[in-house]
């Protein structure tokens, strides 16, 4: 049995959620084994597509690639001696640019200690990692699930899991952190499979129209 086979088994156990798991089925998160350049490539992605829709997204990164040689994800030392007019000239914004460099340099000269990040905590990485520009909390959180594969992450700054949870338990207004975080208490442990299931009913509320404001 799987992580996340024993993390539905758990979420079984609260009414709320059979119906999703009957209609979701258990995800299929694509994790990958955690390695230096998973990290880099991982945020470098998350940046890119940050605030533009993910066809747009998916372009810029394609000509980012395309700026190294054999067309292969570069190294932070790479994108550090990249310049950044040519970022610029792959659909970049001076922003995103600068942030991707900030991000290069701080993995090149060692402030983000990306040996370290699989014994640090969840809340000891999202202080780590906000160092770098333009990242914050949302982001480390989709770090945590999708590349540290953490099992216990709950995004609660997250508009979808918020709706998620308003749909799921029948709750009159979105709910603030404090209020998620007693209801997720029988599950916590578990929060990160909980989260899928919660983007799930946001997305199927929101297709159907009935997302409550």
């Amino acid at each position: 049995m799987t992580a996340i086979d024993r993390s539905v088994m758990t979420l079984r156990r609260d009414k709320h959620f059979v119906p999703l798991i009957k209609k979701h089925g258990i995800p299929e998160f694509k994790w990958n084994n955690f390695e230096r350049g998973n990290a880099f490539q991982s945020l470098c992605r998350s940046i890119i597509y940050q605030q533009v829709s993910g066809a747009a997204a998916a372009t810029i990164l394609a000509r980012f690639i395309a700026l190294f040689p054999r067309g292969t994800f570069p190294t932070p030392e790479a994108v550090d001696k990249m310049p950044i007019e040519k970022m610029r000239a792959a659909g970049l914004s001076a922003q995103k640019a600068s942030y991707i460099k900030d991000l290069a340099l701080k993995f090149s000269d060692g402030t983000i200690k990306h040996t370290l990040l699989p014994q640090m905590t969840n809340d000891e990485i999202v202080e780590h990692l906000i160092q770098v520009k333009g990242i914050g909390a949302w982001t480390v959180h989709m770090f945590l699930i999708f590349t540290l594969n953490r099992p216990d992450v709950l995004p609660t700054g997250d508009l979808g899991i918020r709706k998620g949870f308003q749909i799921v338990y029948g709750l009159k207004q979105l709910p603030d952190h404090a209020k998620m975080e007693r209801l997720a208490k029988p599950w916590r442990a578990h929060a990160s499979i909980a989260s899928w299931y919660f983007w799930r009913a946001a997305d199927n509320a929101k297709s159907n129209g009935r997302v409550k404001k």
